[in-house]
């Protein structure tokens, strides 16, 4: 390798709430020799630094805006409402919309829900991130409605949350650009879609390898197969009964004593 070489490296973004470590062990286990580098990144600019070329692949959620940008949807997150462990919701088991009406609700300015309408009634200013609306939630001015994931990413002691039916639900995704769709973003598409290591979209095997496998299955399927007999009347065949021809040998004659005559 020469100095102006780079070798080759994976970088995968992901937002808050994703836990890539499942995938992120696959992919050590299977391709040891490239290193994998986490990018956290906020969920709003998440599509822009995969446009950009920050990072090969990320983990978003959508919507998005799929300009130059492929996606695979993944799985959908349960919705729900944070409160104190002492609010009245935190003793039933689920909440409606309808039931937050006479809450006051933050909507931080990273929400992630598209709500039409939003539920309960507005704060008097709109908290910048969702963890500083869990903050305000803990002192008891409002709640707050999240994907479950960011319920726990924020999880604190005196605060608890239910799941919110009716509500909009986040979908996370793995998501690339489409011009920069390598041999590696197809690598760890396949890790993710829980392709295994010998599958046909796999990682691809050198030529020699090949050549090795295919030569070592042709050699397996000959010996597995059962000799043909040879036809009647050709060398190495059965003796025939009778009289000659055909190359057969003519019967032994039986030995014992002769049979009297009567």
């Amino acid at each position: 390798m020469t100095g102006s070489e780079v070798p080759p490296s994976f970088r995968l973004a992901y937002v808050p709430g994703v836990t890539p470590a499942k995938w992120v062990r696959i992919w050590n286990e299977r391709l040891p020799d490239i290193p994998l580098t986490l990018l956290p990144v906020p969920a709003a600019e998440a599509p822009d630094v995969l446009r950009a070329g920050g990072a090969d692949a990320g983990f978003v959620r959508l919507p998005i805006d799929r300009t130059d940008l492929s996606a695979i949807p993944l799985y959908t997150e349960t919705t729900v409402v944070v409160v104190p462990k002492d609010h009245v919701v935190a003793a039933v088991d689920e909440v409606s919309p309808e039931d937050l009406a006479d809450e006051v609700v933050f909507h931080p300015l990273d929400e992630t829900l598209e709500w039409e309408p939003r539920p309960g009634k507005p704060a008097y200013e709109r908290p910048t991130t969702t963890e500083d609306a869990v903050e305000l939630v803990a002192a008891g001015v409002g709640v707050l409605v999240v994907p479950q994931s960011l319920a726990r990413l924020h999880h604190r002691k005196d605060l608890t949350y239910r799941p919110v039916t009716g509500a909009p639900e986040s979908r996370v995704a793995l998501a690339w650009a489409e011009a920069e769709t390598t041999d590696l973003v197809e690598d760890f598409i396949g890790i993710v879609r829980g392709r295994t290591v010998n599958s046909s979209r796999g990682r691809a095997q050198t030529p020699a390898k090949d050549q090795a496998k295919a030569s070592s299955k042709a050699q397996a399927k000959a010996s597995a197969q059962p000799r043909k007999k040879p036809a009647a009347g050709k060398s190495g065949g059965k003796p025939q009964r009778g009289g000659g021809g055909g190359g057969a040998r003519p019967k032994a004659a039986k030995r014992g004593k002769p049979r009297r005559r009567s």
